[in-house]
């Protein structure tokens, strides 16, 4: 009786796992604002280089004592990678405190995309119609 109640107990909380797996996979994708499963892909792409842009930013600063700009990045290795996404194109902006990697959607969005999405020193996203 008691291995009953032990398998019971597994289905259940299965269950319930799954339950939130799919409702997360769904809120996931309504989150990035998109339509299609391409714009999916590309916004993951574009967070996932603004997430790598950040880190390089970090590091540098923790190496160097100060912000650099996209350039620097890429010429002192930090970054070895693209200043764009098409059609996101990449920049930082620096600040006496931060920093903020931004990349800014170009030409017609007609696939549901944000404007703007950035990522600042503390690694918070934030999106932009």
């Amino acid at each position: 009786m008691g291995r009953l109640f032990s398998f019971l107990g597994l289905v259940i909380v299965l269950a319930i796992g799954m339950y939130i797996y799919s409702r997360q996979m769904q809120s996931s994708s309504a989150a990035a604002g998109t339509n299609t499963p391409q714009a999916t892909i590309n916004i993951t792409g574009v967070k996932t280089d603004l997430v790598g842009i950040a880190s390089a930013e970090r590091q540098y600063f923790t190496n160097e004592g100060k912000y650099a700009s996209l350039d620097e990045l890429i010429s002192t290795h930090y970054l070895a990678g693209a200043r764009q996404r098409p059609p996101y194109v990449y920049e930082v902006q620096i600040s006496s405190g931060g920093f903020r990697v931004i990349a800014t959607r170009s030409g017609d969005n007609t696939s549901g995309t944000p404007a703007q999405l950035s990522v600042d020193e503390n690694m918070e996203f934030q999106t932009s119609e």
